[in-house]
């Protein structure tokens, strides 16, 4: 990898499961940051990108060959009222942190929900009660400065590490919300 070669965001597919999945492994053996405890297997990660795909943008952030990170958005809940509103996911590499990939991705991701139609953005964040080795406040505070609020607070609801910790909910409006709404286009529809 060139670091002064630009980064650029793409289309996620599931040729890139190996190396996304190589990003989340970290994730789940190392923080609270993922409350999954096995890390799936490269079949499982590609049949995720796959389902997310049916309907939503799923984008990786690529230096030269290299991802340095994902976001992809998925349904808030099943049923139809939800249509508007979604979860939205992100994680870098340990070393794409702290460069801005971040929000050029989330910005990116933004881009296209706000296209389809999508009015609201939610992040289930895993929150520290106590800062540790295994999770800080930094997704929060990510999300944060991007312009989430947070809505709620799930006390103690994730063990891991032989730690109990909070889950906070975080929210941003991106769209007008009117009577007489028209049906979300779904992503695959904009490519």
């Amino acid at each position: 990898m060139n670091p002064n070669e630009s980064i650029t965001i793409r289309p996620a597919s599931v040729s890139d499961a190996g190396a996304l999945l190589q990003i989340y492994r970290y994730y789940v053996q190392h923080t609270a940051i993922t409350f999954e405890y096995e890390v799936p297997s490269v079949e499982e990660f590609r049949s995720r990108i796959s389902h997310t795909l049916e309907r939503y943008p799923y984008l990786a952030a690529v230096q030269g060959d290299t991802i340095l990170g994902y976001a992809y958005a998925g349904p808030l809940k099943a049923r139809a009222a939800y249509d508007w509103s979604v979860e939205t996911t992100i994680y870098l590499a340990r070393n794409a942190q702290k460069r801005g990939i971040g929000r050029m991705l989330y910005q990116a991701l933004e881009n296209e929900l706000r296209r389809m139609g999508i009015h609201n953005l939610y992040a289930c964040i895993a929150y520290p009660q106590t800062e540790d080795e295994y999770l800080t406040k930094n997704s929060a505070q990510f999300h944060a400065h991007l312009g989430y609020s947070t809505v709620g607070t799930f006390h103690s609801c994730g063990y891991k590490f032989d730690r109990w910790y909070d889950m906070v909910w975080m929210e941003k409006l991106i769209g007008e919300h009117q009577s007489g709404q028209s049906p979300i286009r779904p992503y695959p529809a904009l490519t």
